[in-house]
């Protein structure tokens, strides 16, 4: 039933969990009226709502890049990996020793 969601189970229920807390104190503090001794926190309820949506956006991240499929290994790459790999720590070196104080 749920194949598709085999991966990274708990970014996926805290996303949800962020989304629904977040859409939740969002619109009571949009419509609500949340007024306690003549100060209005409606303003503070948005704002903690998109702050939680925004922080499901890490649990949606972190579902999906788990979730794909198809990516070659290391192994899989064989020499071409190690060539890589040495080309980028040589082109790190010579970005370090530009850009080092003399």
């Amino acid at each position: 039933m749920c194949g598709g969601l085999s991966h990274c189970k708990l970014a996926l229920v805290f996303a949800v969990i962020m989304d629904l807390l977040g859409v939740t104190v969002l619109l009571m503090g949009v419509f609500a009226p949340l007024e306690i001794k003549g100060r209005d926190f409606g303003d503070l309820f948005v704002y903690t709502g998109v702050l939680f949506v925004v922080m499901s956006l890490g649990g949606w991240v972190l579902w999906y890049t788990g979730n794909l499929e198809g990516l070659t290994s290391k192994k899989e790459l064989g020499h071409i990996g190690g060539a890589v790999d040495r080309l980028a720590r040589n082109l790190s070196r010579k970005i370090r020793t530009y850009s080092s104080p003399h």
